[in-house]
C-alpha cells in the first residue's frame, strides 16, 4: 500500500467502525475453530497490527504471530502488540512447512504485489493437517474505487469465485459467504456518487453517531451469522477452509 495510508491505518484501525467490524468477524470465526490452548496462528498480512492486538486481548491463550510486507507497518505492528512480526511476503513465507494451526488474512490476496496462487500454496503449506485458513476478501470488481488504488487493490471477489479458488488450490470443507451486507446499499450509494479517481481513501474518521451507527449494524449481522443466517451480497467476502 502507499505509505500514508499505513499511517492512517495505524491512527483509525483501533476506533473505526470497518476495522472494529472486520476484526470482531474474524475472531468469532476463529472462536469456532475450536483450537486447543497453545494453538499457534498466523495474521498473514498483519498491517500495523490491530487485529493482532485485538486477538491477543480476545485469545491470550493462543501463540501469535504476524508477517508483514512493509517493514515500517511491522515496526508499528510489533510495538504495538509486543508480538513477534516477521517482515516478508505471502509469496514466499518464512516459516517452516506445519507451522500454524491456522492463517488468517485479511484483504491481501487482492493486492497487486501478490500472487493468489503462490500465496495460497504459501498457506497451505505452513499449517498444519487439519489446520483452518480464514479470509476476508473485497467484494465484487464491479465495486472498485478511488479507495482501491491507494491501497493498490486490483482484485475483487464473489463468493463463488473465492470457493473455487480455494478448491483448486488444494483446500477442503471451504464456506464462503458475504459480510458488511446491511450497510451495502450506502456502500453501493458513495461508490455511484464519488465515482471511480473522484474519492480518496475510505479510511478516514466518521463523525460518532455515524461509527456507531454502522458498527452496530454489523453486529446484528455477526449475530445473524451466529445463527447460521446471512445475505446473498455484501461488501466483503469471508472465507473458511481446512487444509487435507
Amino acid at each position: 500500500m502507499e505509505r500514508v495510508e499505513y499511517h492512517r491505518m495505524a491512527t483509525l484501525e483501533d476506533t473505526m467502525w470497518w476495522y472494529r467490524a472486520l476484526h470482531a468477524g474474524l475472531i468469532d470465526r476463529l472462536n469456532r475453530c475450536d483450537l486447543l490452548p497453545g494453538a499457534p496462528v498466523l495474521d498473514a498480512g498483519c498491517g500495523t497490527g490491530g487485529l493482532l492486538a485485538r486477538l491477543s486481548r480476545a485469545r491470550p491463550d493462543l501463540v501469535l504471530a504476524g508477517l508483514e510486507y512493509d517493514a515500517e507497518a511491522a515496526r508499528l505492528a510489533q510495538a504495538k502488540t509486543g508480538l513477534p512480526v516477521t517482515v516478508g511476503s505471502v509469496n514466499a513465507m518464512p516459516y517452516g512447512d506445519g507451522s500454524f494451526q491456522a492463517i488468517v488474512s485479511a484483504d491481501v490476496l487482492c493486492h497487486a504485489g501478490v500472487r493468489e496462487t503462490a500465496a495460497l500454496a504459501e498457506f497451505r503449506r505452513c499449517l498444519r493437517p487439519g489446520g483452518r485458513l480464514l479470509l476476508n476478501l473485497p467484494a465484487y470488481q464491479w465495486m472498485a474505487s478511488a479507495h482501491d488504488e491507494h491501497v493498490h487493490n486490483v482484485r475483487r471477489y464473489t463468493a463463488g469465485g473465492a470457493r473455487d479458488m480455494l478448491a483448486a488450490a488444494g483446500f477442503t470443507g471451504v464456506r464462503t459467504g458475504y459480510w458488511n451486507s446491511l450497510p451495502f446499499p450506502l456502500m453501493l450509494l458513495h461508490r455511484l456518487l464519488a465515482g471511480r479517481g473522484q474519492a480518496g481513501s475510505d479510511v478516514r474518521p466518521f463523525p460518532a453517531w455515524q461509527d456507531r451507527l454502522f458498527f452496530s449494524v454489523t453486529a446484528v449481522e455477526r449475530r445473524l451469522f451466529g445463527r447460521g443466517a446471512g445475505l446473498p451480497f455484501g461488501g466483503s467476502v469471508w472465507v473458511w477452509a481446512s487444509k487435507p
